[in-house]
C-alpha cells in the first residue's frame, strides 16, 4: 500500500494531508525520512509527527447535523473544532467542510479514500442547500444563479464561474439549490453577486445521504445501503 494511503485509511487524517506531511519530512517509516514514492509492508513502522499509525480495518462513517459555531477542522488547537463537539471515540477527521456559520449535514470518517472520491470537483457530486436571504427573491436572481455567477475565488486569487446548477423557490425569501462544485463561500458570494445577503444556510444533502430528521448537534452512523451507495 502507498504510503499515503496508509496514513489515510488509518484514520490519522485525509490522503492530502499525509502528502502534505511527507512532503514536510514529518513521516518516517522504520526510523528513515520517508519519501513519496515509498510502498509499506506489514511490518513496517510509520511515524507521523513522532505519532505511531495504528492502521485498523474497520472503517467508521458518520454524518452529524452540524450547528452554527463549529468549526469543521480536526486541530486540537482550535476552539470549537468538530472533533471536539462530537467527541467520537475513535480518530475521525470531517469530509470536506462548511462555514462556521453554516448548519448541516457533514460526514466525517476514518477512510482517506471516501474525501478524494467527495471532493474532487470533476466527480459532481451533488451537494443541495436550503438558503434564506435578507429581501424578496426575484426570477432574475434565480435565473442568475442557476445559469451561473462570477465570484471570487481565494485558492486561485481571480474570478471563478460557477457551474450551471438546479435553483428552486420555497417562499418569498428561501429556495433551494444544488451544487456540484464547492468554491469557497459559494452560495454566500454567489447571492452577494446580486446584492442579496444570506441570513440563513443549511447542507441537507451530499450525493444520496439526506440530513433527514437528524436534529441539530447530533450525529448517526450511515446505514449500509449509504455506505456502498457513499463508496460507489
Amino acid at each position: 500500500m502507498r504510503l499515503n494511503q496508509y496514513i489515510s485509511s488509518s484514520g490519522f487524517c485525509s490522503r492530502r494531508q499525509a502528502e502534505r506531511f511527507i512532503t514536510a519530512e514529518k513521516v518516517l517509516v522504520n526510523g528513515e525520512i520517508a519519501r513519496h514514492v515509498c510502498f509499506i509492508e506489514e511490518n513496517d513502522v510509520v511515524e507521523v509527527n513522532s505519532h505511531r499509525i495504528k492502521h485498523t480495518s474497520e472503517k467508521i462513517y458518520l454524518k452529524f447535523n452540524k450547528p452554527s459555531g463549529i468549526i469543521c477542522t480536526a486541530s486540537p488547537t482550535i476552539e470549537n473544532n468538530i472533533i471536539d463537539y462530537i467527541a467520537y471515540p475513535e480518530r475521525i477527521f470531517p469530509v470536506g467542510r462548511l462555514d462556521k456559520e453554516t448548519e448541516g449535514l457533514i460526514l466525517l470518517t476514518n477512510d482517506g479514500s471516501v474525501v478524494n472520491k467527495l471532493m474532487k470537483e470533476e466527480n459532481n457530486e451533488e451537494k443541495e442547500y436550503l438558503v434564506t436571504v435578507d429581501k424578496r427573491i426575484t426570477e432574475s436572481f434565480l435565473v442568475g444563479l442557476s445559469n451561473g455567477v462570477d465570484i471570487y475565488n481565494p485558492r486561485r486569487k481571480g474570478i471563478s464561474r460557477t457551474n450551471a446548477c438546479s435553483v428552486l423557490q420555497l417562499d418569498d425569501y428561501t429556495f433551494r439549490i444544488t451544487l456540484s462544485q464547492g468554491l469557497n463561500r459559494q452560495i454566500r458570494r454567489m447571492c452577494r453577486h446580486f446584492q442579496y445577503t444570506v441570513r440563513h444556510l443549511k447542507r441537507v444533502r451530499i450525493k444520496h445521504i439526506q440530513l433527514g430528521s437528524l436534529e441539530i448537534g447530533q450525529w448517526s452512523s450511515l446505514t449500509e445501503e449509504e455506505i456502498v451507495d457513499l463508496l460507489r
